[in-house]
């Protein structure tokens, strides 16, 4: 079942407001404070080429002892650091695999792990899950809770998205030119 739009943005601000935000925000200092809450060690790694060539754009893999989040370093680093906070956001939802990890997939996307080591796998391909569309919003609010630390809108269609779909605060500007 896939949620509305208002479900959709209430669950994923009920774990944005769980969480403490470094200021001002990086996303390597964010990755640390994960890490360190979680007890468990957080790698960030480029994905490799063959993943890559499936479809794939990024990944979280969690063995029993550290998480692992992979992403495409053929992009933009604006684009790179939302592959990795929509991973991340899997990892704070939790979210589990349809059905577990797929050795043969596993094998063909990271041929140098051993499958047995993987406890959960997401590849980002898609968005036709409630899974994904959660993860989706939450990187968006992620980074729009880390922009509000600085006190701007992102521009382009970043921006564009939050002021559509109405998340965030009034960024200075914004609210003198509706009359607050």
């Amino acid at each position: 079942m896939l949620y509305g739009r208002k479900e959709l943005t209430r669950r994923c601000q009920e774990v944005l407001d769980r969480l403490t935000m470094p200021r001002p925000f990086s996303l390597d200092a964010f990755c640390r404070h994960l890490s360190q809450s979680r007890g468990r060690p957080l790698h960030l790694h480029p994905l490799p080429g063959r993943a890559a060539t499936a479809g794939a754009c990024g990944l979280w893999l969690a063995t029993d002892t550290d998480d692992h989040i992979f992403y495409e370093p053929q992009t933009t680093k604006p684009h790179q650091e939302h592959i990795i906070l929509h991973e991340l956001a899997h990892l704070l939802f939790n979210h589990h695999t349809l059905g577990g990890a797929d050795d043969s997939a596993t094998a063909g996307l990271l041929p140098d792990l051993d499958p047995s080591l993987i406890r959960r796998l997401f590849a980002r391909t898609g968005y036709s899950t409630v899974q994904e569309q959660e993860a989706e919003m939450l990187a968006s609010l992620l980074k729009a809770s880390a922009l509000r630390g600085r006190g701007t809108r992102p521009g382009g269609v970043l921006g564009e998205l939050q002021a559509g779909l109405g998340v965030g605060e009034p960024y200075e500007g914004e609210a003198n030119r509706r009359g607050e």
